[in-house]
């Protein structure tokens, strides 16, 4: 039989249960036609053989998590992430050198500051960034995506704005608005430059493709399209469509509708009202390459914001001070609500949620919504499920709930989700191990741009469990790489309903896969996230070449 591809020579881990391992793969349409060692050259001829040199290849990286549009458009902002940030007045600065090469009036936006993470350990003000560009309206966005800094000329822009419910305004000793923006109340802000244009859009999705085929992604979730805080644009999902159709889209996606995008239809008599897109639009829509997911809706906040809804206060300081809880974005009974609504409109509900009580409200909504209009395979997230005390744990399972947790986030604000939670409660964080433990799937994911996406770092950091500064995470909840590596490939497929197609090299799967320059299930693993990519195919077709693979 003929091909389009075959791929020799390669050390092939599948996470095809049938097949674990093998050396050869042949490709034909895009998919996996068969798995083989040897042999595979003696049954089919082919359009190209490429040789795979021996190297590590996996299934495609899957991000369960991202926000792949705010992240390429970052990557014009001034990057205020830290390194290379190690002060306020650092920020000032490179504001500063921004600001000469800017029009007066202009913006000057930065991205990816923590104020955890900088020498004074809190966010720039007002004053600070007025006097940084004094003639320039400046936004500066949190690492988190949960608040902002802006200065004194956005704040003149938005003060007869009543704040948004489940948003807060940062305020000085005299009561008066410093320059911190947090959660809903960003909307003031983002209304005064967004909706931005399809082409924009187009171009930010060109951009991050091009980064996430060079670390081996192949598919990811976009956490939240169309509306609210998290979109661009209210014909988001049509840009998305644009750039496949210009071809610029390389990876495979999974979108999130925003719930603010969401109305209820009415339609026939005697049946209820659709809760969905125009259309009676909901979770299904779309293809291998672009399809429908979920719908997103916010909860709470963030742990290094110190804005997450928390049973207990936070460690330290943080807004309001040392008896600071964090807050709901969303109304419980709202919240409530929105999901039952959806749930009995057939979508996969994902629900933002990180501290302990958003996580318990969405929990037990999902399991309202259950007993009201009981649905088989629904697989509702949470998404982040940040702290989730022990007790908890079996109800997920009972509920079929997938949590969609960032290892990432261990090292690279690991420190700063410890000193929120404080000792006693860093275990509940970011489970891993206890989710498997009890046979729950667990995906891989980023939450990029919040921090550096790489698979490769993710999957270092859920076998490590180590902080940026070296100490422990929760040891006890780490991975071996065989099993974050799943969770980066399988677990994440089945998050999104794709496990039937997506996640393993097997006959009729996708052909998505990368070949990397180390065993990675060999190697010493503090050496994980050094990792090269050296190719990653999609559909059967080298997207990344960094070492002529494809000749």
């Amino acid at each position: 039989m003929h091909v389009d591809t075959l791929f020799i020579r390669g050390d092939i881990t599948t996470f095809d249960p049938e097949r674990p391992s093998a050396t050869s793969l042949a490709v034909l349409g895009g998919r996996v036609l068969a798995v083989g060692d040897d042999d595979l050259v003696e049954r089919f001829s082919a359009d190209r053989v490429i040789d795979l040199g021996g190297r590590c290849v996996v299934p495609g990286f899957n991000d369960a998590h991202n926000h792949m549009v705010f992240f390429g458009m970052t990557l014009a902002d001034v990057d205020c992430s830290s390194p290379p940030m190690r002060s306020v007045a650092d920020i000032c600065d490179a504001i500063r050198r921004r600001a000469a090469e800017t029009p007066a009036g202009g913006w000057v936006t930065g991205s990816g500051y923590d104020q955890n993470k900088l020498a004074e350990g809190r966010h720039p003000t007002a004053a600070e960034l007025d006097a940084a560009a004094p003639n320039h309206r400046v936004w500066l966005k949190h690492t988190s995506g949960h608040m902002c800094t802006v200065n004194t000329a956005v704040l003149d822009m938005i003060r007869d704005t009543p704040v948004p419910s489940g948003g807060e305004m940062g305020v000085d000793a005299d009561g008066h608005w410093n320059g911190l923006v947090m959660e809903q109340a960003q909307a003031m802000v983002r209304d005064l430059v967004y909706p931005v244009g399809v082409d924009r859009i187009v171009d930010a999705l060109d951009q991050a493709s091009r980064r996430y085929l060079a670390e081996g992604i192949t598919s990811a979730t976009e956490a939240g399209v169309g509306a609210g805080l998290v979109a661009h644009s209210p014909v988001e999902i049509a840009a998305w469509m644009e750039a496949r159709r210009r071809g610029v889209l390389g990876i495979r996606a999974n979108l999130l509708v925003a719930v603010e995008a969401l109305r209820h239809i009415h339609h026939a008599d005697g049946e209820e009202p659709l809760f969905a897109l125009d259309g009676g639009i909901h979770s299904g829509l779309g293809d291998e390459w672009l399809r429908i997911g979920g719908t997103k809706i916010f909860s709470d906040g963030s742990l290094i914001g110190r804005t997450a809804a928390m049973f207990d206060p936070f460690t330290g300081d943080g807004p309001g001070g040392e008896c600071n809880c964090g807050f709901f974005q969303t109304d419980p009974d709202v919240l409530r609500t929105l999901i039952i609504d959806a749930h009995r409109s057939n979508w996969q509900v994902c629900t933002h949620a990180i501290g302990d009580r958003a996580v318990a409200t969405v929990l037990e909504a999902y399991e309202e919504a259950q007993r009201l209009y009981p649905r088989a395979g629904a697989r509702h997230r949470i998404e982040h499920c940040g702290v989730l005390q022990e007790k908890y744990l079996d109800r997920v399972a009972a509920a079929g709930v997938v949590p969609v947790p960032q290892g990432r986030f261990i090292s690279e604000i690991g420190d700063g989700m410890k000193g929120a939670l404080g000792v006693h409660r860093t275990p509940d964080a970011y489970r891993q191990r206890s989710f498997l433990d009890r046979g729950i799937p667990l995906p891989g994911s980023s939450d990029r741009p919040v921090v550096n996406g790489a698979p490769l770092l993710g999957i270092h950091d859920m076998v490590n469990q180590r902080t940026a500064s070296g100490e422990p995470f929760v040891p006890h909840e780490a991975l071996t790489v065989h099993e974050a590596v799943h969770a980066y490939t399988r677990g994440s497929a089945y998050a999104a309903h794709e496990e039937q197609y997506k996640g393993a090299l097997a006959p009729g799967m996708v052909a998505d896969f990368v070949a990397l320059g180390a065993d990675i299930f060999s190697i010493d693993r503090d050496g994980i996230g050094e990792t090269p990519v050296d190719a990653t195919v999609v559909g059967g077709v080298i997207a990344h070449d960094a070492v002529g693979l494809g000749g």
